[in-house]
């Protein structure tokens, strides 16, 4: 039996659980959805099994439209990661209640019970404790989701409780009865290891969003994902730039197995470079690499997996190549790779840490860079105007993808904006969007976030933009740019940040937003009087030094300043005497509600510069 999801949307009061996803399982193929925690996984489940009622949608079984349909009558199997089976019955004990409520006969019940106990591999023990047999209540949690031979099978993490050995032995005997029965089956799992095992078709679910589905080989060694990239297995991931047939990483050319690539164009373009550890080639010279190139590194860390050694090499650092996994630690002058090598490969070329290996790439996969994802609002004033001009600048040079949103604009009124603003900035837009909307700004915005990830959101100079701020960042994992009157594309960056892990957040995402603008930036740290000391002094000259080398490694000429006072007083003083066009802040942490309040430092320097852009940076922690 097929099971086909149709634009399926689940919410919980404000909260989008399951965001308009679609997918096809074909008739008997085993389908795993792979996810963390929280991702979505159970509420798909339960609206297949139709526990759980869908807001938007359909689902089909065999073609079939059973949306409406009450669980008893859709003939799916349903096995849930806690069993509710008591350990102090038996194994035929726990089956017989479940036969005994069916139209069976009793000889014919008997039979069915037979036949399960030895698809789950339980034949003869049927006397037995469920506390007496490894899995026992595994075993029968799965002999009672056939017991009544469905045409559909769900399994929500089965196995999760169970010890390595005896889960890759539930594994096998459950492919074993799949297989054999041929029953349309969905898994829901957060184990790489086990989806990888298991899947006929693998399905990437994160944040209620289906990122991608196919064969696991596929998604696994050509994802067209960031996410998918780096959720599955180990990923080297670098910015690079792609041609017809090739990619470059800097200097070095890598030739495109995968050609005609997904990516290929007439002029090189900016991609993510992906190649996976068991690409990696090690030698002791240049010559012995017999592939392209990537340099003479030296040997980080080195594991013992088994069969197989794992290793990290430090290469230094790439002019205009940005690192993404492994991500660069902060303050890294340097990069590492991850290697992946047979123990017979470690035996010919024995690698000690602290080792120079030269280091060669075998296979590369070429993925569309996704680039920053801006939402633009516009009500058609003028102060949303001039906010339009400097932020499409921003993401024309960026190559951000860009969604206008309208609010309470007609079609037509916003088509004639955007073409006035495409003129002025001298480019067309990349990956753009638009959309309209009668809601009230911060609704509309609200709104779209929800269907929507964005990594920023632009507010325009608007009477209550302070409020507007507030609300907006209350939605998503966005930062928020104010632009409160035309200028130029920022060239000269002012990053308050006060240290810290929020800190790092605050110089990463303005080094990404202003490396392509050719823009300088400034980390300035205001100390308290009272918190005037060497020690203090000391550790913020180290953290901001961290940050310089940071901002360097992305391609942002920095500088670092401490100055002690009053914060405000400091920041409006560097700011006017230092000529910059873009101030950027740390958001507020949330409080214990999980609410983002711009109160203190951010929401005075908000009703304060009113000339120059603030960009205000959501923490990550």
């Amino acid at each position: 039996m097929s099971i086909f999801l149709e634009q399926i949307t689940k919410r919980y009061e404000d909260h989008i659980v399951i965001n308009n996803i679609s997918f096809e399982v074909a008739d008997g193929e085993f389908f795993v959805l792979l996810g963390a925690e929280g991702s979505g996984k159970t509420t798909i489940l339960n609206i297949i099994a139709g526990v759980v009622e869908t807001d938007q949608g359909r689902v089909l079984l065999d073609q079939q439209d059973v949306t409406q349909l009450p669980a008893k009558a859709r003939q799916v199997g349903y096995l849930l990661q806690q069993s509710t089976a008591s350990d102090n019955v038996t194994v035929a004990e726990s089956l017989e209640a479940d036969l005994r409520l069916s139209e069976l006969s009793v000889t014919e019940q008997q039979q069915r019970l037979h036949e399960v106990l030895e698809l789950v591999g339980l034949t003869g023990l049927g006397k037995r404790l469920l506390s007496q047999i490894a899995g026992g209540r595994q075993r029968v949690a799965l002999a009672r989701a056939l017991l009544h031979r469905p045409t559909v099978l769900l399994l929500d993490e089965p196995f999760a409780t169970l010890d390595a050995k005896l889960r890759n032995e539930l594994q096998r005997r459950l492919k074993t009865i799949q297989r054999t029965l041929g029953i349309t089956t969905i898994l829901a799992t957060h184990d790489e290891a086990e989806a990888f095992g298991l899947a006929d078709q693998l399905g990437v679910i994160n944040a209620g969003r289906l990122i991608e589905a196919g064969p696991p080989q596929a998604l696994y060694q050509s994802p067209q994902t960031e996410f998918v990239a780096t959720f599955l297995g180990t990923a080297n991931l670098l910015v690079g730039l792609a041609t017809r047939d090739s990619v470059h990483i800097g200097p070095h050319h890598f030739p495109l197995q995968d050609a005609p690539s997904p990516v290929a164009l007439d002029n090189a373009r900016r991609v993510q470079v992906l190649f996976r550890p068991e690409n990696v080639v090690l030698a002791a010279t240049e010559q012995g690499l017999h592939c392209p190139t990537f340099g003479e590194g030296t040997v980080e860390q080195t594991i013992f997996g088994g069969s197989f050694e794992q290793l990290q090499i430090r290469l230094p650092p790439i002019p205009g190549v940005r690192p993404i996994a492994p991500p660069v630690a902060y303050g890294g002058k340097t990069f590492t790779i991850e290697a992946l090598r047979t123990q017979d490969q470690a035996s010919r070329l024995p690698l000690q840490i602290g080792q120079k290996v030269w280091v060669g790439i075998n296979r590369v996969h070429a993925l569309t860079h996704p680039g920053l994802r801006f939402l633009l609002f516009t009500d058609g004033s003028p102060a949303a105007q001039a906010a339009l001009i400097v932020a499409s600048e921003i993401a024309r040079r960026g190559q951000a993808r860009v969604t206008l949103l309208g609010c309470g604009l007609t079609d037509d009124a916003l088509l004639q904006q955007l073409e006035s603003v495409q003129q002025q900035i001298g480019g067309e837009l990349f990956g753009l969007a638009t959309r309209t909307s009668a809601l009230a700004p911060a609704e509309a915005v609200a709104h779209e976030l929800k269907r929507q990830a964005y990594d920023l959101v632009v507010l325009p100079g608007l009477a209550n933009s302070e409020q507007l701020a507030e609300q907006i960042l209350q939605f998503g994992e966005h930062h928020l740019l104010y632009i409160p009157t035309a200028q130029p594309a920022p060239k000269r960056a002012l990053i308050c940040v006060a240290g810290g892990e929020p800190g790092k957040d605050d110089i990463l995402f303005t080094g990404r937003l202003t490396r392509h603008l050719d823009a300088t930036a400034t980390l300035l740290s205001v100390l308290p009087a009272t918190e005037n000391t060497a020690e203090s002094h000391e550790w913020l000259r180290r953290f901001l030094a961290g940050g310089v080398q940071t901002l360097d490694l992305l391609g942002v000429p920095a500088q670092a300043t401490i100055r002690v006072g009053q914060a405000r007083t400091e920041i409006l003083q560097e700011l006017e005497n230092g000529g910059y066009d873009l101030l950027a802040l740390g958001a507020p942490l949330p409080d214990r509600t999980g609410k983002i309040v711009l109160r203190g430092l951010v929401s005075e320097l908000l009703g304060i510069v009113n000339t120059r852009p603030i960009l205000i940076i959501r923490s990550s922690m």
